[in-house]
């Protein structure tokens, strides 16, 4: 029998070396986070591949699976380890080395195996790893999925070993993808890009797609550097967007194109050198899209802009948008099972179902879509399509400290409080409130359509607050006002990390 897996193992003793670590705390809402060696040894991750077999036992799913990794010092040790426990549970393992996630979620569909598991801990720093998992593609694991497999690891719960696993390496499917991706026409529209990777592993594969479809690509800090001595490669993170400013300006460039560390996000710099938040890049989406798809229905997260429910000309077209929890696994499962279009997610991930893709987030295929957009226009500039948006006032995303063991219950209170004050009807930032939408912590909207949201982070020991207004900054610096003046009354609520 597999021995069950301890919290209290120290690096470098005996008992590390023959025992499995792994904290219970690295098993998040939908995927898996863990410092490595602190956090989890190589055993502790045999002992989580045993569990993804055993859960796909439970759940009847075929025992074929692809593995993939990132590109960090230990990343494929890691997943050495995690191969050894699945094949030790019976599985066929596909191994398709150095890899994106969305390369890992392509090759579920090009190989046809349901199931994936794929060592990343994407933009995270170095010293971190973890796994984006899934049995049901295009799908990733849902919360009930995660808590399943921590019972099933963090209680030895394994299936009995059997027999017929077998290990099959796919050296080819970086070529299979890219082949994939380029199944479409070159841009019509010559157009200066940078590709910015912050040294992450879409540095591998970014420059290479990008320039095939016919763009001057100019690359910035696309060589690969677990250490990501220039930044970390985040597309919200503003030393990445500063930078990719700089270069856009220098060379002037039509845009900048920022990829996370495994490669599903892509955040966007217009040719002005100034960011664009990942919402506004999906409404700007969302127009190009629904003028060639009439009565698009689309999922917006619920960090993300009033504009998907405002736009006229999103309206014009009978385009929809519903808004859903926050979270890649939560807006890609609904996205699917809603028939959406497309899902989009504030912080970058966006989902594109069929026929535009298989639904899974892939910062390529977003930049793909961004470059086809201003291909269809043109006689416009990124910046000119930006400015083409009724303007909003939003913050960024502002995330005071929040212990992990509370965050979810002083949420609870927030909610209630303002659900009271709904209730009796009463006013906050000086106007009635209209709606108040709690699919996820809760988004405040007052009359003007000026909105306000507390929710607790996903996968961090924060809370998370955005706020916005369609008609003044003074109005979302008073919703905002209102929110904080609440969170100050929570002793468990700590300092921000940027506050506006």
């Amino acid at each position: 029998m597999f021995p069950k897996p301890r919290q209290d193992l120290v690096p470098n003793t005996a008992e590390f070396e023959r025992l499995p670590l792994v904290k219970v705390t690295g098993f998040r809402e939908y995927d898996a986070r863990w410092l490595y060696p602190q956090e989890i040894n190589l055993l502790g991750m045999e002992a989580v591949g045993l569990g993804i077999t055993t859960l796909m036992r439970e759940r009847r799913v075929p025992l074929r699976i692809v593995v993939g990794h990132d590109f960090r010092s230990y990343s494929m040790a890691i997943k050495a380890a995690l191969t050894t426990g699945l094949l030790a549970g019976g599985a066929e393992v596909h191994d398709i080395g150095l890899a994106l996630s969305p390369m890992a979620y392509f090759a579920q569909f090009d190989l046809d195996v349901m199931a994936v598991a794929m060592v990343t801990a994407s933009h995270n720093d170095n010293g971190w790893t973890g796994i984006k998992m899934g049995i049901q593609r295009p799908l990733t694991f849902s919360p009930e999925d995660m808590t399943d497999l921590k019972n099933i690891v963090m209680n030895a719960k394994f299936a009995p070993y059997h027999e017929g696993a077998k290990y099959i390496y796919v050296p080819d499917m970086p070529e299979r993808y890219i082949a994939d991706l380029l199944k479409r026409p070159k841009l019509n529209r010559p157009l200066k890009v940078v590709v910015s990777c912050g040294n992450g592993t879409a540095g591998a594969f970014a420059p290479q797609v990008l320039a095939a479809i016919g763009c001057d690509v100019i690359p910035l800090n696309c060589e690969l550097d677990h250490s990501f001595p220039a930044h970390n490669p985040n597309p919200e993170d503003l030393a990445m967007l500063n930078a990719t400013r700089d270069v856009v300006l220098e060379h002037k460039a039509d845009l900048g194109l920022i990829f996370d560390g495994d490669g599903d996000r892509c955040g966007v710099v217009d040719n002005t050198g100034e960011a664009i938040y990942a919402d506004k890049v999906g409404v700007m989406l969302a127009r190009d899209i629904a003028k060639q798809n009439p009565n698009a229905h689309f999922v917006a997260d619920v960090k993300s802009t009033g504009l998907f429910q405002t736009d006229p000309v999103l309206k014009e077209h009978g385009a929809k948008t519903a808004l859903w929890k926050t979270g890649h696994s939560y807006i890609k499962r609904y996205s699917h099972e809603t028939g959406a279009l497309v899902g989009f997610e504030k912080s970058g991930h966006f989902f594109f179902n069929p026929p535009l893709g298989r639904g899974y987030d892939d910062g390529l295929v977003s930049a793909l879509a961004v470059l086809d957009m201003l291909d269809r226009a043109p006689d416009k500039t990124l910046a000119d399509l930006k400015e083409a948006l009724p303007r909003t006032w939003q913050s960024p995303t502002m995330s005071p400290h929040c212990a992990d063991e509370i965050k979810y219950d002083v949420v609870d209170r927030v909610v209630k409080r303002f659900e009271e004050i709904a209730a009796q009807g009463g006013k906050l930032a000086g106007q009635s409130i209209r709606e108040v939408i709690t699919v996820n912590g809760i988004r405040i909207v007052l009359e003007d359509g000026t909105w306000g949201l507390v929710r607790a982070s996903s996968n961090k020991p924060e809370l998370v607050v955005v706020v916005e207004s369609p008609t003044s900054e003074a109005n979302m610096r008073a919703i905002f006002t209102e929110i904080d003046d609440e969170l100050a009354k929570h002793k468990e609520v700590g300092e921000y990390n940027q506050k506006i």
